[in-house]
């Protein structure tokens, strides 16, 4: 664990909460992790929450400052970092109804990893896969969680090592206490 608190690409644990994005700053978009679900933070708004039980599948993280900008969701540079600086978007799709659905966030001043974006990916979507996403709203399982995650080499992974990073970090998170 770091001084300032631990992360996870965008992931990050910030005064007690899990948020994506940079929310230490003011005038921001960031998506809170709360135990009822997601909710976006934006500047001169009360922003909004998208329940877990709303969330279905296509967890995915694009990058650039709109949110069509899919073609942005693999640049990354030589040294496995991602290479878009103007912000970042979460993808889902949500049921009742059925919508493809976006969340904004602003990056942090930190560059982000891909091999820590890539992992956050593959555990969002084995969440969801799984029944579980809602486990993300208990902190302390989210911090076990990213602990199993983080560090490690930068290098490029398979879907299937991604998946089983995913698998070993849930396992190792326990239940959950919600």
């Amino acid at each position: 664990m770091e001084a300032h608190g631990t992360h996870l690409g965008p992931l990050e644990l910030v005064g007690g909460r899990w948020a994506v994005g940079d929310a230490t700053r003011p005038d921001t978009h960031w998506v809170e992790i709360r135990p009822g679900g997601l909710h976006q933070h934006e500047p001169d708004s009360e922003g909004r929450l998208v329940p877990w039980s709303r969330i279905m599948t296509g967890v995915w993280l694009t990058w650039g400052k709109h949110s069509g900008s899919t073609n942005s969701r693999g640049m990354y540079t030589f040294k496995g970092l991602v290479a878009e600086r103007d912000g970042g978007w979460l993808h889902m799709t949500l049921r009742h109804p059925y919508e493809n659905h976006q969340l904004r966030f602003d990056q942090h001043t930190r560059p982000y990893r891909a091999v820590d974006v890539l992992r956050l990916e593959s555990l969002l979507r084995q969440l969801v896969d799984e029944g579980k996403l809602h486990l993300l709203g208990d902190p302390e399982w989210v911090g076990r969680a990213v602990a199993c995650l983080t560090g490690g080499r930068n290098s490029w992974l398979t879907q299937r090592a991604l998946r089983r990073a995913a698998a070993e970090a849930i396992a190792t998170a326990g239940p959950g206490g919600l």
